[in-house]
């Protein structure tokens, strides 16, 4: 059985959708609860999952490890629908996370007054344009996996959720709400978030 260490509304809510996705058994950890985190993941990040004794680090890595390990429907077997839903994840996690990143620094190192105000603004536009990225992307198709959710789309749905906890507005598409709002009213997300209350 896993071990999922995690903080409440972090990414570490996407591996705990795609582990319920899976079916697979798992203990849910609290790392405010956890003490000294550290020695479980040095730089101090979730989601960490404990498997067979050693501890897996990085969300992406963390989810391509176990769609690799269980049977599934989240990752494409033929070769290039594959590898596109690895672009696809890899997009979610290194180039639209730290979008969001961005903002969570904006916030707690910069002063109040019109530099902070700029720089919200300048990161909510870079934001913007990665979401017409996915807007255009979803065009033809509701997920960006194709007709069914992939691991991209949740932790998009995971990410976007952000966006509440900072004074800026950060425009999401129609298609792309339409994506997140399905993703989010899936079994597996919305016992996340109750898992997530509860353990917390």
């Amino acid at each position: 059985m896993y071990t999922l260490y995690f903080s409440k509304g972090a990414c570490s809510l996407a591996t705990q959708v795609i582990l319920r996705e899976l079916n697979q058994p798992f203990e849910l950890v609290s790392k405010a609860r956890t003490p000294d985190f550290n020695k479980v993941n040095p730089i101090g990040a979730v989601p960490a999952l404990a498997v067979d004794g050693e501890i897996l680090t990085e969300g992406a890595a963390i989810i391509l490890y176990l769609l690799q390990k269980h049977p599934n429907d989240l990752l494409p077997g033929a070769a290039s629908a594959r590898q596109q839903g690895i672009e696809d994840l890899m997009f979610a996690n290194a180039t639209v996370h730290p979008a969001y990143s961005k903002l969570f620094f904006i916030a707690s190192v910069l002063p109040d007054g019109d530099v902070k105000t700029q720089a919200f603004s300048a990161a909510a536009q870079q934001l913007s344009g990665l979401w017409q990225r996915v807007e255009n992307k979803l065009a033809d198709q509701p997920y960006l996996g194709g007709l069914h959710p992939s691991p991209a789309d949740v932790l998009l749905a995971v990410y976007e959720s952000w966006g509440q906890f900072f004074p800026v507005t950060i425009p999401v598409g129609p298609r792309s709400r339409t994506m997140i709002d399905s993703i989010r009213n899936r079994p597996s997300y919305l016992a996340a978030v109750a898992a997530e209350q509860q353990a917390a």
